[in-house]
């Protein structure tokens, strides 16, 4: 069942210059405009504000393994329930290798010998930081700044925040899943939304 968010997305056909160059630019390189961008070309600036950060982010998130940053990621859009999130990261991780197996089995990840104890860890502050209150010990700082750094520890945290965020944003305009991963091999299980009020 197809949902419509609860702003509806600026077409491409006959908006602004802005959004025209904006939705060209996501069409060639995910194959379709992604509905938060079609939905944030509303306030222009922020759409440009936000798209500068992904970038900005994308070029300065080099500490961790890319599997272990997409895997954090994947598993706080899960927690929160984006649909939306979880099939355009799943896209995202698949095209830069991410084994589906490890998608498919996420909810299993502290028993499962897919994962290292390293992005055991990981994804345990991962689900301490998405939960609320925010559950995070000491100890589990601790144990992840003496394996990963300082600059490992910050970029764990800055890509859990911000997908938080963007989980929380998509699931609040009603924004699902736009079918990014339908029909693929990987049958990546989405998250249902939550019931609209």
């Amino acid at each position: 069942m197809t949902t419509v968010p609860r702003v509806p997305a600026v077409p491409s056909r006959g908006a602004g210059l802005l959004n025209r160059v904006v939705h060209a630019y996501a069409r060639r390189r995910f194959g379709a405009v992604p509905e938060p961008v079609a939905v944030a070309g509303h306030h222009r600036r922020l759409m440009l504000a936000s798209a500068v950060h992904e970038t900005a982010v994308e070029r300065a998130a080099t500490v961790l393994e890319p599997s272990l940053r997409e895997l954090v990621q994947h598993r706080t859009a899960t927690v929160v329930g984006c649909s939306w999130c979880v099939d355009f990261g799943a896209m995202l991780a698949l095209h830069r290798g991410l084994d589906a197996d490890r998608l498919r089995h996420l909810d299993d990840y502290a028993t499962s010998p897919l994962y290292t104890d390293t992005e055991r860890l990981a994804l345990d502050y991962a689900g301490a930081m998405t939960a609320l209150p925010v559950t995070v010990t000491d100890e589990q700082v601790a144990e992840l700044d003496r394996r990963l750094g300082h600059a490992g520890l910050l970029e764990l945290t800055y890509l859990v925040a911000l997908e938080n965020a963007r989980a929380r944003g998509n699931a609040a305009l009603g924004i699902t899943d736009q079918g990014f991963t339908s029909g693929s091999a990987c049958a990546v299980p989405v998250a249902s939304p939550g019931p609209r009020p």
